[in-house]
Order: C-alpha cells, then sequence, then structure tokens
C-alpha cells in the first residue's frame, strides 16, 4: 500500500488530468546513452500514470504523446516514437480492454502513416464500450491547431446559415474542439523541471491547477502522481471568486 495514496480524498478528485511528459532525451543523456533510449524507458512511466489514475478512479487522463511541433524533430527519431506507438499499443491494448479503459485519439491524425492510425484507430474500436474511464491520447497534436480549426468550422457554418454569430459562446466553441466529449482539465503535471504550456490544451486548461515537477519523465512513478493530486486536493480552486463566496457555496 503507498501512504501517499492513503492521503486522497475520494470526494475531491479531479476529474481530468493531463500530463505533458517531457524529460526522455535529457534521462537518456544522463546515461551516456541516444535520446532514443530515453523514449524506450518511458514504456513503464506511462503504465505507472495509467495504473495510478485507474487506482484511485480518475475517469479522463490525458497523455501528450507526441506534438504537431515533434514533427520537426530528426527522422530517426521520430520513426522511433512512430514504431513505439505501435509497439505499444499492441503489447498493451489487452491491458487497456482488460482495465475497462476507452481509448481516444486527438489531434491531426491524418499526418500519421496508414500502419500506425489504423493499430490506433482499431484500439479505439476494441475499447469504445468500455466505462471504467478514459484514456486520452494527444498524437499529431497542437492546441493553436486545434483552436484554428474551430474557427474555421465555425466560419463555414456561419456562411452555410447553419449558426448565427450570435450564436458563439463558450459551449459552442467547445463543440468544435478534439475534447468536445471530455470535461475541462482540472490538474496539468509536466515534467522535467521545464515551466511552459507547450502548446498543449490551451482552452482546456484555463482553470486547471499546474504543477511543474522536477523529475525527468522515465522516472515518474504512481506514488510521484498521488503525490501530484494530494497537492492538488490542498489547492482552494476559486475560479475567479474570493474564498469567502467559496466556503458560503
Amino acid at each position: 500500500m503507498s501512504l501517499i495514496k492513503d492521503k486522497i480524498d475520494p470526494e475531491k478528485l479531479p476529474q481530468h488530468v493531463a500530463i505533458i511528459m517531457d524529460g526522455n532525451g535529457r534521462w537518456a543523456k544522463s546515461r551516456g546513452e541516444e535520446r532514443t533510449f530515453g523514449h524506450k524507458n518511458a514504456i513503464d512511466a506511462v503504465r505507472n500514470a495509467i495504473n495510478a489514475c485507474n487506482e484511485v478512479h480518475i475517469p479522463y487522463l490525458t497523455l501528450y504523446t507526441f506534438s504537431s511541433e515533434n514533427w520537426k524533430r530528426p527522422e530517426e527519431e521520430v520513426n522511433t516514437l512512430m514504431n513505439l506507438l505501435t509497439e505499444t499499443l499492441l503489447l498493451e491494448a489487452e491491458e487497456i480492454f482488460t482495465k475497462g479503459l476507452r481509448l481516444h485519439v486527438i489531434g491531426n491524425v491524418d499526418k500519421l502513416s496508414s500502419l500506425v492510425r489504423d493499430q490506433l484507430l482499431h484500439v479505439v474500436d476494441l475499447t469504445k464500450d468500455n466505462t471504467k474511464g478514459n484514456l486520452i491520447l494527444a498524437i499529431s497534436y497542437g492546441s493553436q491547431e486545434e483552436i484554428l480549426n474551430a474557427v474555421r468550422k465555425i466560419g463555414n457554418d456561419v456562411k452555410e446559415g447553419k449558426i448565427e454569430v450570435e450564436d458563439i459562446n463558450e459551449q459552442l466553441f467547445e463543440n468544435y474542439l478534439y475534447t468536445k466529449n471530455f470535461p475541462p482539465v482540472d490538474l496539468l503535471i509536466r515534467t522535467s523541471g521545464e515551466v511552459r504550456i507547450s502548446n498543449f490544451l490551451l482552452w482546456q486548461i484555463a482553470y486547471a491547477e499546474l504543477q511543474f515537477l522536477d523529475i525527468l519523465w522515465p522516472d515518474f512513478t504512481k506514488d510521484v502522481f498521488f503525490q501530484c493530486i494530494v497537492n492538488y486536493q490542498n489547492k482552494e480552486r476559486r475560479y475567479g471568486l474570493t474564498g469567502e463566496q467559496i466556503n458560503i457555496q
């Protein structure tokens, strides 16, 4: 049993946790290895995050798996990441299904190779009826691109008379995002000591608690995740109100 896990209040859990998994390259370099070595050793950290989230019954977990900017990396590294993604999906598909998790993918999946895309969509279809939790992989994802695409679609719908300009509000706009079926992010975690968002879920994290960890992603454990939840629960979430107003509610 984890002593840290025991500190978690099951009545105050975040509904949606998102993680920027950063630091694989530096982790590998510190061991005298190539960056790809770090990516290969990050799989256990991914499992730790998924299992920890599942153990405390947090319904939505989004992992920043591959950004739209990552396509600019060296071809060998991109190929390694794509191969790892395919291999991991093949190995983990049964485990994801057995846990009752439903897999979702957000991002510009049309840029993926047919092999990777077909494998992703296969697991998405395999798990579509699962109801015990949602694992969301952000792949070939960039938040600015997502928002611009939403604006273009809204503009086309206004042009075609499907909606009026006066109809445009936060709720309508969210229906044009990749994440339209998910709640907003309550907690964003980033590893590696970097303090930035890196074009990840910019709209969805408007009121999220942000936690930046000094550890590198391959060293991420379940207890690290549990401590992030404890830290989250120790925060007062005010959504623009005062502490006194929150206490009255």
